[in-house]
Formats: structure tokens, C-alpha cells, sequence
């Protein structure tokens, strides 16, 4: 079984185009549409690695970053690799999101081979 990915993204475009790159490589995905979303998501499966998009409504990618990495409900999930994939190229955002922990920062439109490299060194 391969590795499993949360997709989080509000655009069901970038979710289409994330979800096919990635499942040809192998990958398992799971999708969800915000911040809020991927916490339900996360505490019904065992993920991997997360791409999660930055500006979103209900909760950004930037929240929801923090809940899992503080949020005792998510302690599994403390140390999980995440790459925030985003049209956010603000140096504000960027630290913010490294300061807690975010390991890549791919702006959109993105290569899919830059995602999917990140992806590599992350999870294998």
C-alpha cells in the first residue's frame, strides 16, 4: 500500500490536478476542502504527508498547520511533513508557515515534478 496524502485545497481544480500527479506515483490520496475539513479527515486516517493550500475559507492552511501541530488531539500528527502549496508568495505567510513546521512552499501555478520531488524527499 502506498503512502497516503492529504489533499486540502478549496479549488476542486487544484485538488483534481494534485490527486492525478500524485496517484500516478503511486500515492493514496485523501481530499478535503479547507482547514476544517482536513482536521475531520485527519482523525479517520493514517496520513503520510499533507499539501495543503494556503487561503481558504473556514480555516487557512496557516490554522490549520497550528492546530495539528498543537492541538493534543493531533499529537500523532506533531511531527508530520508538510507542504503548503499556494498563489501566496507573502515573506510574512512564508515564515510564519516554516516557523511551524510547513518543510516546502510551492507557489501555484506549480511543476509537477517539483511537487512530486517534495513529496519524495519527504515520504519516500
Amino acid at each position: 500500500m502506498g503512502k497516503k496524502i492529504l489533499v486540502i485545497d478549496d479549488a476542486a481544480s487544484i485538488r483534481q490536478v494534485v490527486t492525478m500527479i500524485l496517484a500516478e506515483e503511486g500515492y493514496d490520496i485523501v481530499e478535503a476542502v479547507d482547514g476544517v475539513d482536513g482536521l475531520e479527515k485527519l482523525k479517520n486516517n493514517e496520513i503520510d504527508i499533507i499539501v495543503c493550500d494556503v487561503n481558504m475559507p473556514n480555516m487557512n492552511g496557516v490554522e490549520f498547520l497550528e492546530q495539528v501541530k498543537t492541538n493534543d488531539e493531533f499529537t500523532d500528527y506533531k511531527f508530520l511533513p508538510f507542504i503548503m502549496l499556494t498563489t501566496e508568495t507573502g515573506q510574512e505567510m512564508k515564515e510564519q508557515g516554516k516557523k511551524l513546521g510547513a518543510k516546502a512552499w510551492l507557489v501555484k501555478p506549480f511543476q509537477p515534478e517539483m511537487l512530486v520531488d517534495a513529496v519524495k524527499k519527504l515520504v519516500g
